[in-house]
């Protein structure tokens, strides 16, 4: 395997281990592997001519195939003055040069410096079942003589389970005496133990390297490949143990049981060194049916990963009924990578699927991939930045249903397309062809709507003026620009960053028409108050970065009392402020629409289908129903005519607006 899987699920460490140790009984080494499981890492860190220590030696065959490969300078200890006895009387006649004697490991009698290699398998973890005073006290004594009898530049190799209280001892002793430490997972004894129990625990080996002056700390890790990765910090290294564990605890568990009663598992596939996950996995069950169990992976396209049926619970839940199977894996590729083609993801991922199959179907290697094609899609990355209110963010080119496409994209959202530009080819002045931004294209169905609320308060010949709190990419000032020639627009973004990726990559024109302020929304608001400027039309269409509170758009101090009265009051005579609301609480949509009422005599409210914004149109005047209805109605039929006096739609196509003005609200 050459992937590295994390959990987005936190497991209790209790329950983790309690489960190991149920399973496992007394068999012992099973877990942990025997010599030609053992033998890549033995092989590697043990030269024939080495003097070696075997600790709490037991009944293992592990000398023996030593002895028997050519290593003769080999002395096995343990406690037990039985097993020893007994290991004596099967080696006597055969290897007689292979020692056993019976000798506390924590108070050993060879001298200083005798050994290049001391090899523990799971005596650390018998002799460390708890982190207790006591049991602390005994370790420490352990290791003191290891490192007292081992010589400069000896090993001390231990194979372990590594609990976390045995690796935190381990990392706190050796690095401080000097050691270089390593750890290293063994995959052979792994799979081992489940090729026999059925399922697996990671087995790691840890070899800790003594010097006498070592400049610095040295911790590595080869968890993937045997591929070794520096590890900064020994947080770092306990961090990621403790990930491999819990992965490896989920993948055992979907073995045996059902998710559907939880709904999904997540897990993020790393490759070594790689700080960005390269793949998600969302693996979901239907609910529980007896009789053949069937299994398939979905691969997301590059590009889809945003679209409902991927980036929501809900709509994987549609994917799963869709695929037919009992168990899907939805796999989504994330960016910062790129990705050769459908076979070179289906090669990569197949170890990881079979990891994640129900039980009876994951020795199986014939588990369908599923997608939309057999095209991995193509994403692109044009700008790559970082704006001071939203963190890191990208702009990237996708290919969608035979079209290019340019998407804004924060990275702590990466599932949220913040705005959306549809390309098109376009001759230059030179007569070359180029890419340049559909000015007709509305990437969010609410802009649509938001825009015929436009059309009800302006009149398209005279040159009126509106504001619209919330650029993004600007993709609803360029539509409004280009389809009301004489429109003056202002536009008030508090992140400067916006602006630049608006202008530069989103084709947003800055002229005597189209003016954008950076300012804070608000402030601007009222300092229009007071200064008695007035508007057609406010519109309100900016996130809140605050996912807490239940509504997404707009931040909820945009709809207080003061801010409300002060939009009323920035408003012409038959002015409307028009409302991006987002929220999926009702009792927060219904406290800001109780809210609204308070300040305008009337508002028409459309719920977008299939999504959760809800575009509100207040006026401060009266208007009844079958008015509201009128208006509207008109607006929408001219906006189609301005779309096709302008071009901005190709073939003369026009918004299909027929369900609009049937399914108004008149609040």
């Amino acid at each position: 395997m050459n992937l590295l899987p994390k959990t987005h699920e936190e497991f209790s460490q209790v329950e983790y281990w309690n489960t190991f140790f149920k399973k496992r009984g007394k068999k012992n080494f099973e877990w942990y592997g025997e010599y030609p499981e053992l033998y890549s890492i033995l092989s590697k860190y043990i030269k024939i001519k080495d003097n070696i220590l075997i600790v709490g030696c037991g009944n293992s065959t592990v000398s023996m195939c030593l002895y028997d490969a050519g290593y003769r300078n080999i002395i096995n200890v343990d406690i037990s003055h039985i097993v020893i006895k007994q290991m004596c009387d099967i080696n006597g006649s055969v290897r007689p040069g292979l020692v056993y004697e019976q000798m506390d490991a924590t108070q050993m009698t060879y001298p200083d410096d005798m050994f290049n290699v001391i090899l523990d398998k799971g005596t650390l973890d018998a002799l460390m079942p708890d982190a207790k005073e006591n049991t602390v006290s005994t370790i420490n004594k352990y290791f003191k003589e290891i490192t007292r009898v081992l010589r400069n530049g000896g090993r001390y190799i231990c194979i372990s389970l590594l609990q976390e209280h045995i690796l935190k001892q381990l990392i706190s002793y050796f690095p401080n005496a000097g050691f270089m430490f390593r750890i290293v997972r063994c995959h052979e004894a792994e799979e081992k133990a489940k090729l026999e129990e059925g399922s697996s625990i990671p087995v790691f080996a840890v070899i800790g390297t003594k010097f006498t002056n070592l400049p610095q700390t040295i911790l590595e890790l080869a968890l993937v490949g045997g591929t070794l990765k520096r590890m900064s910090s020994a947080d770092e290294m306990i961090s990621a143990v403790s990930s491999i564990q819990q992965s490896t605890f989920i993948c055992n568990s979907l073995q045996k049981r059902s998710v559907a009663d939880i709904g999904e598992i997540s897990l993020d596939l790393y490759r070594p060194d790689d700080k960005h996950p390269r793949y998600t996995i969302h693996v979901l069950d239907q609910p529980r049916i007896r009789g053949t169990k069937s299994y398939a992976a979905f691969i997301v396209p590059q590009g889809k990963e945003t679209d409902w049926l991927f980036c929501t619970k809900e709509g994987r839940q549609q994917v799963l009924k869709s695929a037919q199977r009992d168990r899907l894996a939805i796999v989504t590729l994330c960016r910062d990578h790129k990705f050769e083609s459908w076979d070179a993801v289906k090669s990569e991922l197949e170890d990881c699927i079979l990891n994640l199959a129900p039980e009876g179907l994951s020795g199986k290697c014939d588990i369908p991939f599923l997608s939309l094609g057999t095209d991995v899609g193509v994403r692109t990355k044009c700008y790559e930045g970082k704006s001071e209110l939203s963190g890191p963010f990208v702009v990237e080119e996708i290919e969608k249903d035979g079209s290019e496409f340019r998407r804004l994209i924060f990275l702590n959202n990466p599932y949220v397309i913040q705005s959306e530009a549809r390309l098109k080819q376009a001759k230059s002045r030179r007569g070359k062809m180029k890419k340049i931004i559909d000015p007709g294209f509305l990437a969010c169905d609410h802009h649509l709507y938001m825009s015929i609320g436009v059309n009800s308060a302006i009149n398209p010949k005279e040159s009126d003026e509106i504001m619209i709190v919330g650029l993004g990419g600007g993709g609803l000032c360029t539509f409004l620009y280009h389809c009301f020639p004489k429109l003056r627009i202002i536009a008030v973004e508090i992140d400067e960053m916006m602006l630049k990726v608006a202008t530069d990559y989103f084709g947003l024109i800055l002229d005597n028409r189209m003016k954008v302020e950076i300012a804070d929304g608000i402030q601007f608001i009222k300092e229009n108050t007071r200064n008695g400027k007035k508007y057609k039309a406010v519109l309100f269409d900016v996130d809140s970065k605050d996912t807490t509170i239940g509504m997404s758009c707009p931040p909820k101090q945009f709809l207080e009392m003061p801010v409300i009265k002060s939009v009323a009051e920035c408003l012409t005579d038959g002015g409307l402020f028009i409302l991006n609301l987002v929220s999926r609480d009702r009792s927060i949509k219904k406290k800001a629409k109780s809210d609204l009422k308070c300040v305008f005599k009337s508002m028409a409210s459309y719920s977008v289908q299939d999504e959760v914004n809800e575009v509100m149109i207040c006026s401060i005047d009266e208007i009844d129903g079958p008015e509201w209805k009128r208006k509207l109605q008109t607006a929408a039929a001219t906006l189609n005519e301005q779309v096709s006096a302008r071009k901005l739609l190709s073939n003369a196509d026009t918004f299909d607006l027929s369900s609009f003005v049937e399914s108004l609200c008149i609040e």
